[in-house]
């Protein structure tokens, strides 16, 4: 007797067939974003028309990539079923993909072992992942994908970092009260402004390579030492501290208190000079550095405008304040919150490729979502699974151990 031939249901459990069953096709599901001010979506009709002819179903809710300049016609053309009530949209979906992480409310929406692919942001988001732990939803966190070769692709922080250093140094610019590159006219020759750029990780070196294009002097500094040939590359002058604080996974460790005196003494002269600083300083799951104190700003010159990429993480500025502008000693403190979102056009589309890319894990070539989460990337990123949440560090937080 021959062995009965083993399918995948819509739900990804592992089913006896008949001799010639048809696997029912993933469904991925992509709701419109609900907050406050999230312009982008987690898909876009390039990467759904590959979904749909690798044979996935692909349902929109009806809008969803309408702020970020993609309407429902162009996903239809690509194949998607546009939909208006989020229960069709979720009805059978296997997976979901979203770019904020979901509310108390939506993950209520879910079915029992659904999987959602997002950011997650963890630590400020623990009602809701308990929720889907209770509920028994799937859960990787885009956020924890390691920085390792194999998974460049996937790597969404990243992605959007650039697209959120590529506005900050237009932020800076349009809220500088001078030109930004030199000029010669006939009513004499204008200097070049001075950008200071703290910080040369992915938005940082972005802010630099635009700010270059835009003409004006561009100084970076970064703990990391590697950092300053990256920084050079681009043509701006690294700021140089004999300390060398490169961490894990390509990330600043901590300074010693130290080093922080050093740190603060020759970036605050930086700081003076420059006409606009941007800082991108961050630690994850960690309040950012503070790099400007209040201090420091008013040694600054008037008109000088500071970008604080770090605001939603505490600030890398004293003055910061989270999606305010302030004004002191006539210097401008900008501290926005969600850049990508500002150019939504192309940071969805870059999301979008990495979850395309991400994806290509979870789905073998046969069409069938894996049954196991061994790759590495699959259990670094693996935050909610079977009733449990697998992320160490957010389980110890949910416990109450403190990091």
């Amino acid at each position: 007797m021959s062995a009965p031939v083993i399918a995948q249901d819509v739900k990804g459990t592992i089913t006896a067939g008949s001799k010639s069953p048809t696997a029912m096709p993933v469904v991925i599901a992509v709701p419109k974003e609900q907050t406050p001010g999230e312009q982008r979506v987690a898909t876009v009709p390039e990467v759904v028309q590959k979904f749909t002819k690798s044979g996935y179903v692909v349902r929109i809710e009806h809008d969803a990539g309408t702020s970020a300049y993609y309407p429902d016609a162009l996903y239809t053309a690509a194949g998607a079923k546009i939909v208006s009530s989020r229960t069709e949209l979720l009805k059978g979906a296997r997976i979901v993909l979203c770019v904020q992480p979901p509310t108390v409310a939506e993950v209520d929406q879910l079915d029992e072992g659904t999987i959602v692919i997002g950011f997650m942001n963890a630590t400020h988001n623990l009602e809701a992942i308990a929720r889907m732990r209770d509920r028994k939803v799937t859960a990787f966190a885009l956020e924890f994908v390691p920085r390792i070769s194999r998974a460049q692709s996937m790597d969404a922080l990243s992605s959007q970092a650039t697209a959120g250093g590529y506005v900050a140094a237009v932020l800076g610019a349009d809220n500088c009260p001078k030109f930004l590159p030199m000029l010669t006219t006939a009513a004499g020759t204008i200097r070049p402004s001075t950008v200071l750029i703290l910080g040369a990780g992915i938005a940082g070196l972005m802010a630099i390579a635009t700010a270059k294009r835009l003409g004006a002097l561009v100084e970076a500094y970064d703990v990391r030492r590697a950092a300053g040939e990256q920084v050079r590359s681009l043509g701006a002058k690294f700021i140089e501290l004999e300390i060398n604080a490169e961490g894990q996974g390509g990330y600043a460790r901590e300074l010693t208190p130290d080093e922080k005196i050093k740190e603060q003494q020759m970036v605050s002269a930086a700081v003076a000079r420059a006409d606009i600083v941007i800082t991108t300083a961050a630690i994850p799951g960690r309040k950012a550095p503070v790099l400007i104190t209040k201090e420091t700003v008013a040694t600054m010159r008037p008109g000088a405008v500071i970008i604080d990429m770090a605001a939603e993480s505490g600030g890398n500025c004293e003055l910061t304040q989270a999606g305010k502008t302030v004004r002191a000693h006539g210097v401008m403190i900008i501290g926005p919150q969600n850049l990508p979102a500002r150019v939504p056009f192309h940071s969805s589309q870059m999301y979008a490729k990495n979850l395309q890319s991400f994806l290509t894990l979870l789905i073998d070539k046969n069409g069938a979502l894996v049954t196991d989460f061994t790759d590495e990337i699959l259990t670094a990123s693996l935050l909610v699974h079977g009733g449990e949440v697998r992320h160490k560090p957010t389980r110890d937080l949910m416990n109450g151990v403190k990091p």
